[in-house]
């Protein structure tokens, strides 16, 4: 195996779980808790003088105990790690002139376990050094340094700090630090977004912990059917039988043949639950920016382009395969090693070779993660659910080598699979380009083209069930078998089931697909408002508790975002129950701010936030603004997210986040309002 593609498959897996990672942790927060945060490293900065025209500028880093600061070695090409530290200076030509590279002392050089590679790094102090010739007397120099402090745990994501340098009289001297600056306008602006919530102490239960758990173990359950239909591939499925049955028959007895298949199947189950080590590295990555990351109109393009071609791919028309040399390389090593280290390079060489029908389907887990909420644990279910399917099979057949007579023979229909994934993972691609398509406002995917899409979808899945349509790999055409027959009569009746949402009417809301088609309001039809389902939102907070306090009604405040799957599915299926709609339309004044919109503020509405830990946040967009809003005021970054208040601030109920039943969240309405009426 050659080192660029060992290099590769590392960045790969790397880069794919970093992604996921940022999004699932994006909007997870707990209520009324404050988040610890550390600085783990300073900087400082100082300039001598080493004749008329030569300065050395010099900058000192120190970090606490247990930190360390990446040194500026590059990577080699098959090496992951840190981002090594970077001193960029920034002048015209004519003015300044670097005499060397920046210096650096000699530091530490040492194994990583976790990155699996020799990396140079530096403990409690380290001082740079640059040597620089002044040719402009009047001119000015700049420094960005780029850095990633790490631990032994993980590294926090790359961070930045400036510094700037300026002849004064005869000397080159640091000047004003240049780093964003919080002016007294800023700290204007922000202090708008400042409210004084009154009655917190009334209702500050901690939401959530079971809330986790029953999404953890939910997706535990989706990792767990992503598995089971990937046994149903032509890449696994042969591998059942002939693995199985070579454990039982090679071993030196029945007993010994088993524990090695059981053993087999463990390391399938840990490889694939290991893959979500790089996430938890991250884990420690600030929620408000894996928000904004995660609904990145690029990224989400991206992965419209991925699954598009994972789509073709299960089509027949081209194979996504790792390099052959990688597992034949593995293959090598698990028959020139025996015992328990020669079963393992079996697993990971059946993960390998498998990539071709299992990566679409891992892709669709993962990038379902997107909008799921949660932590580092939530990926490492849903992989260990995925893992746990995968081995089950070659543990079971070989307790039990009887149950092999009844497997279905190897064939054609294990193509069928293929496509049928084919065209899941073609619809599942729009849900991407529909996530670009709101949070910026193009209206290209409204509610009802998206729905149209899909229906072509299903008509395409529909006639290749009943064997119209043919893919390059179907063999001759055959009688139709009765469970392909099934099939197809389902995909026909969901496909009918979506016709509904091509109009304008009351059976539009397709509540079986809640939160993956865009909104009602996101529509071609014109609406009389543009709140959910048609009720009046006010997208503005301070209009908003105006019009409670003219009206004399409590205030329903709706923090939702429009990538955010669990909010549609609550607008869509809870919402709109009729006793909930009538309580919200006729009881509340609704407030629905949006923390994912990228429309830009107006100049003068923008403004730099300054956190609790010294960093500086710009607020740029609306989103920026009401993300911002809701972490200051709530100390919670998660979505949906309600809280009911009356016109002068005062909590009416402990807020509440994703609620699926609608019977709970009409009694969390009805308690607020009857507090209102106290």
């Amino acid at each position: 195996m050659s080192q660029n593609n060992m290099a590769q498959l590392k960045y790969i897996i790397l880069g794919l779980f970093t992604i996921c990672s940022l999004q699932a942790n994006a909007q997870f927060g707990e209520q009324f808790k404050g988040q610890e945060t550390i600085n783990p490293i300073s900087f400082s900065s100082d300039v001598s003088q080493v004749n008329d025209s030569v300065y050395t500028i010099k900058v000192t880093a120190k970090m606490l105990e247990s930190w360390h600061l990446p040194s500026q070695r590059p990577l080699k090409p098959d090496e992951i790690g840190p981002e090594p530290t970077e001193l960029n200076f920034t002048f015209n030509a004519s003015d300044f002139q670097l005499i060397g590279e920046t210096i650096e002392p000699e530091g530490i050089e040492a194994y990583d376990e976790i990155f699996q590679a020799d990396l140079k790094y530096f403990e409690d102090e380290v001082t740079f050094k640059q040597q620089i010739k002044v040719i402009n007397p009047n001119a000015t120099l700049n420094l960005e340094l780029l850095f990633s402090v790490c631990d032994d745990e993980k590294c926090l994501p790359q961070d930045q700090k400036r510094f700037t340098y300026k002849v004064q009289g005869s000397q080159l001297a640091q000047v004003e630090n240049q780093e964003v600056k919080v002016t007294s306008e800023d700290l204007s602006l922000e202090n708008q977004l400042k409210v004084d919530i009154k009655n917190t102490q009334s209702f500050s239960k901690d939401l959530g912990t079971n809330k986790e758990e029953s999404t953890i173990w939910t997706v535990f359950f989706l990792g767990f059917v992503g598995g089971l239909i990937a046994l149903l591939t032509p890449c696994v499925f042969p591998m059942i039988p002939l693995t199985v049955s070579f454990f039982t028959k090679s071993a030196k007895n029945k007993r010994l043949g088993i524990m090695n298949a059981v053993l087999y199947g463990v390391f399938i189950f840990g490889i694939y639950v290991l893959l979500s080590l790089p996430f938890h590295l991250l884990d420690s990555v600030n929620p408000e920016i894996l928000n904004n990351i995660s609904t990145n109109t690029t990224l989400n393009i991206i992965f419209f382009v991925i699954f598009i071609a994972f789509a073709f791919s299960f089509f027949g028309y081209y194979e996504i395969t790792l390099p052959v040399s990688w597992s034949s390389k593995l293959d090598q090593k698990a028959t020139s090693v025996g015992g328990i280290i020669g079963i393992f390079f079996m697993a990971l060489t059946l993960a390998i070779v498998s990539f071709s029908c299992t990566g679409p389907i891992l892709g669709s887990l993962l990038g379902g993660s997107l909008t799921a909420d949660g932590g580092a644990m939530l990926l490492s279910f849903g992989m260990g659910g995925f893992g746990l399917a995968l081995a089950l099979p070659f543990a079971l057949f070989a307790l039990f080598p009887n149950w092999l007579n009844s497997l279905p023979k190897s064939g054609g229909w294990l193509n069928t699979v293929k496509v049928v994934l084919g065209f899941i993972e073609l619809g599942l691609a729009f849900k991407f380009l529909s996530n670009a398509d709101l949070v910026q406002h193009w209206g290209i995917l409204k509610r009802e083209v998206f729905i149209a899409i899909w229906i072509i979808v299903g008509i395409g899945l529909t006639l290749y069930l009943f064997g119209i349509l043919r893919f390059p790999h179907d063999g001759p055409k055959k009688k139709l078998k009765r469970s392909r027959l099934i099939i197809g009569v389902i995909s026909l009746a969901f496909t009918v089931y979506l016709i509904p949402g091509l109009t304008n009417t009351s059976y539009a809301n397709l509540k079986l697909l809640s939160g993956f088609p865009p909104p009602l309001f996101y529509s071609i039809y014109p609406k009389e408002t543009n709140g959910p389902l048609g009720l009046k939102a006010y997208k503005d907070f301070e209009k908003g508790v105006q019009a409670a306090k003219n009206e004399n009604k409590p205030i329903l405040l709706d923090f939702t975002g429009w990538a955010c799957v669990n909010c549609r599915k609550m607008e869509e299926q809870v919402w709109s129950v009729p006793e909930v709609y009538e309580s919200i339309k006729d009881d509340y004044i609704l407030i629905s701010l949006y923390v994912d919109d990228r429309q830009t503020l107006p100049e003068n509405k923008q403004f730099n936030f300054k956190r609790d830990n010294g960093s500086v946040k710009k607020i740029r967009t609306i989103g920026d603004k009401w993300a911002t809003f809701q972490t200051l005021n709530f100390k919670n970054n998660s979505q949906p997210f309600y809280v009911l208040l009356n016109s002068d601030l005062e909590l009416l109920n402990s807020p509440v986040g994703y609620e699926p039943n609608a019977k709970a969240y009409l009694n969390w309405l009805q308690k607020g309002l009857q507090n209102f009426k106290k």
